[in-house]
């Protein structure tokens, strides 16, 4: 073993170690098409083991952002992993994509077998969640460049769907009904904002609030909800005109993606249910609305656009989705 080099930083036992530790996480992901190449140079998926005409391959990549602060401070780890998944499989899922398979990376100042093990777990949980194989990933352990028991971590995503069956934006029309999907809370987009209230406010990530059944850190870490499942089963009983995942830049930046021309949509914010997070920061820090819907989800984690006669099915169709809204002709975003 390189006592040089492990006194320049890297262990390379705990990468070792580390190596082993995950082994039964990612073999527990494995699916039709995955090559079972554990420790190979590159992942390998057999696309014609599934039964795809004309697939189109469609990618997504994302990482978790400074949600990361939240998972040092309350040293929980594992459900990051799901957060790291769940951002990338999401966007892929609006062009009506099956997630195939899934790739990781994490950067560390100090590798930790134990706290690595902590986040291929959630990532494999969120793999297993979402259909993906993880087929592979990096851990890199940087001395000095991260401070010891931090870290970073992206991941990438590779689906497929029938060339004919792509969704895009095309078909959406005005009259149409917006069908929301509840997220589980502030999922993974605007923590640069939380952190800064929490501290401008003298707020504790350790204190369970009123409202809250666990302490805000806890609260704050709940994992970023995976569509895939229900979403894709909705797809084989409706038809869909476009759909969009809401993360960062809230409605007012998603929605208009999934939109074309001078269309806008209208929202009625009494159709859904927000989480008390939402409720419980802009009564710390008297945000507008206007700038809590440019920032968080508030509550709506991914739309889908369908025909009127199709909206009560739709609805009906994913637990806890409902009607919230129309695509109008203003071009502009309505929220009431």
């Amino acid at each position: 073993m390189s006592d040089a080099y492990k006194q320049a930083g890297v262990n390379l036992e705990a990468g070792y170690e580390s190596v082993e530790r995950i082994k039964k996480h990612v073999a527990s992901t494995m699916r039709i098409g995955a090559m079972d190449i554990f420790g190979d140079f590159g992942g390998s998926f057999d696309l014609s083991e599934l039964n795809y005409k004309k697939p189109v391959l469609v990618s997504g990549t994302d990482g978790v952002g400074t949600k990361l602060k939240l998972a040092f401070e309350m040293n929980i780890h594992d459900t990051i992993g799901i957060d790291a998944v769940a951002m990338c499989v999401n966007d892929i899922l609006t062009q009506g994509a099956e997630p195939l398979f899934f790739l990781d990376y994490i950067a560390c100042g100090k590798n930790d077998p134990a706290q690595i093990e902590a986040i291929v777990k959630g990532v494999s949980e969120g793999s297993k969640m979402s259909g993906a194989a993880l087929l592979g990933g990096e851990t890199a352990e940087m001395p000095g460049f991260y401070q010891d028991g931090e870290y970073d971590i992206a991941g990438f995503a590779v689906g497929a769907v029938e060339k004919d069956e792509r969704i895009t934006k095309a078909n959406v029309k005005p009259g149409d009904k917006i069908i929301g999907l509840p997220s589980s809370g502030v999922h993974s987009n605007g923590f640069s904002l939380v952190r800064h209230i929490i501290k401008e406010k003298g707020l504790d990530f350790h204190t369970t609030y009123e409202g809250f059944d666990k302490p805000l850190g806890e609260v704050l870490l709940t994992p970023t909800e995976i569509y895939v499942k229900p979403v894709l089963a909705l797809l084989k009983e409706v038809k869909v005109n476009a759909m969009a995942h809401i993360t960062g830049g809230g409605f007012y930046e998603n929605v208009p993606r999934m939109l074309s021309g001078n269309l806008g949509a209208k929202f009625d914010q009494s159709t859904w249910t927000k989480p008390a997070v939402f409720p419980f920061l802009q009564a710390q820090a008297g945000i507008s609305d206007k700038e809590l819907f440019t920032v968080f989800n508030m509550g709506v984690g991914f739309m889908i656009v369908v025909d009127p006669a199709d909206a009560e099915t739709a609805a009906s169709l994913i637990e806890g989705a409902s009607i919230i809204g129309e695509i109008t002709e203003t071009g502009e975003v309505e929220i009431a």
